[in-house]
């Protein structure tokens, strides 16, 4: 990642965005995010400039998120324009396209290659080792179980709340997430990151079993 490359924001300004937060979600996310990002929009020919601005900027909106309940894409991509203001117009809405689109869970389609990397770039870093990683640093946060058996959690569906655990997040939501993928970067990447994930799962079921 070169932090002197062009971007309308720099990434100590975004920091300064981003209260302090987990692992999850917080700046080391969005670091991680726009490395992905410049390693798929250098492969797939997106505009940088538009990529690593919509990147810094992709989660400004979680705090309103987690107090309001509104969508943080969304909220993030008005606050981007807001912050953004006095660039060239078309720039800035493209940032906020980008910013509204890349959430998995909401409605907006991305329309440009720039929104389309960003959403890949935001969903691989819910995979691979990574992934492993966040689902368990979020079962920390809500006091979950370790595990469940593979096959007992995927009878009982997307659990909730404490029930939720990262063996549910894996097989409801993130072994589906290649399968949203927009570029072909993004998907190559996705579909390694997910036999990773599946490696990790069945040898921590044969681990909880006693079995090896």
């Amino acid at each position: 990642m070169n932090e002197n490359a062009p971007s309308l924001i720099s990434i100590e300004e975004a920091r300064a965005l981003y209260p302090e937060a987990g692992g999850a979600h917080g700046f080391s996310h969005v670091l991680r995010v726009l490395r992905l990002a410049e390693y798929i929009g250098q492969a797939e020919g997106a505009d940088m400039l538009v990529l690593r601005t919509a990147c810094l900027l992709h989660d400004i909106g979680r705090p309103a998120e987690a107090s309001t309940g509104v969508c943080h894409a969304q909220w993030g991509a008005e606050r981007a324009r807001q912050l953004l203001a006095g660039h060239p117009p078309e720039l800035v809405e493209a940032v906020a396209h980008a910013i509204a689109a890349h959430r998995f869970r909401n409605n907006v389609e991305p329309r440009t290659l720039e929104a389309q990397v960003l959403s890949d770039a935001d969903k691989l870093d819910a995979l691979g080792a990574i992934g492993v990683a966040r689902a368990y640093a979020m079962a920390g946060e809500r006091g979950s179980e370790l595990w469940r058996p593979l096959d007992a959690a995927s009878r009982e569906g997307d659990a909730g709340g404490k029930e939720h655990t990262p063996v549910h997040e894996f097989l409801h939501k993130l072994s589906h997430l290649p399968e949203h993928m927009y570029t072909a970067t993004g998907r190559r990447m996705a579909e390694h990151r997910l036999r990773f994930m599946q490696t990790f799962f069945e040898e921590l079921e044969a681990e909880m079993l006693g079995a090896r």
